[in-house]
């Protein structure tokens, strides 16, 4: 039987500052166990949570104007590589991780990252 007792609890902070149209100019995050100085400032953010109770998954993607289309690329790519890391681990899924390395590697020539 596992022990579900929370021991410990972290608190992860997501920070964006709006200008009057309501888009983002400023975006900082900070994290209780991160090790990093706080309120780190970032250009853009991908939060994917699963929703026990709808069996759902939710998102919140915001990136700010000084987000460069190269930059953006990239951070989708290296994205897709993070999710296929993920797979790997949390299922064993290595076939399935492994094509979405490949689709990783199609996605950074078609977008043209490899130098």
């Amino acid at each position: 039987m596992m022990d579900n007792t929370i021991v410990k609890q972290s608190l992860i902070q997501i920070n964006v500052g709006l200008d009057s149209q309501n888009n983002p100019q400023h975006i900082t995050w900070s994290a209780t166990d991160s090790g990093m100085e706080e309120n780190r400032e970032v250009k853009a953010f991908i939060l994917s949570l699963w929703d026990k109770k709808e069996n759902n998954s939710m998102r919140l993607e915001l990136w700010n104007k000084e987000m460069m289309v190269d930059e953006m690329k990239t951070f989708i790519y290296q994205s897709i590589i993070s999710m296929s890391d993920l797979l790997n681990r949390s299922t064993g899924e290595s076939e399935l991780s492994e094509d979405m390395k490949d689709f990783a590697a199609y996605f950074a020539k078609k977008a043209d990252l490899l130098k």
